[in-house]
């Protein structure tokens, strides 16, 4: 994926993507393609006002543009400016509040996607059954290991083909992998080390039987 198929959030284009209708409008045009805010409508349940509103607020963002190729007399079509979003800390540190809207309605659309899944998992043919999965991993990592784990694996994925360059191989289709690493720290060892003590072994037993692999 290039850089220019990319787009980094600031503290002003969080303010454009902090919203869950948003975040859903921008997630199908860039896997299904190009569309009218008429037929988004339809798919996420809204009338066409709404999604009307949103998608210009996008485009004024930078989000999304209209498409003229496929645009017929009042129709208007829209498509993704971009091919994928990146949220870094400094900018998520300038905009907190934009942020957490903005990732929890990431977080909406992934449960979601997830909940989709499992609805159609039981008829998806046996020749996908040794690559799908639903798992989750307890670790217990320093902020530097985490870190490192998180750059390996996007470098992983950042190898694989994308949806977007069509068409693939016979056979292929299109696959959504959900990556989250989420620290959850543990509150009476971060007392202990602004006390200035280091946590004892006990600390991180009870991090671990806290966290089930699956």
């Amino acid at each position: 994926m290039t850089e220019e198929s990319r787009i980094h959030l600031s503290a002003h284009t969080l303010k454009g993507i902090a919203h869950p209708i948003r975040v859903r409008l921008l997630g199908l045009l860039r896997m299904e393609g190009p569309s009218t805010a008429t037929k988004l409508a339809e798919r996420i349940g809204q009338s066409s006002g709404v999604t009307s509103y949103h998608l210009r607020q996008l485009a004024q963002y930078g989000f999304v543009q209209e498409d003229a190729s496929l645009g017929t007399g009042r129709e208007r079509w829209w498509r993704a400016s971009h091919q994928s979003t990146t949220l870094e800390a400094p900018a998520a540190r300038e905009a907190p509040l934009e942020t957490e809207i903005y990732m929890r309605a990431v977080a909406t659309a992934s449960a979601e996607r997830v909940d989709r899944w499992l609805g159609e998992a039981t008829s998806i043919p046996p020749e996908w059954d040794d690559s799908m999965g639903l798992n989750d991993y307890g670790l217990l990592l320093t902020p530097a290991e985490a870190a490192e784990l998180s750059a390996k694996l996007l470098e992983l994925l950042k190898s694989a083909r994308p949806h977007y360059e069509k068409p693939g191989p016979p056979g292929a289709e299109q696959v959504v992998v959900q990556l989250n690493i989420l620290p959850f720290l543990n509150h009476d060892s971060l007392d202990r080390r602004d006390a200035g003590e280091a946590p004892d072994s006990r600390d991180a037993r009870d991090s671990r039987d806290a966290s089930e692999e699956n």
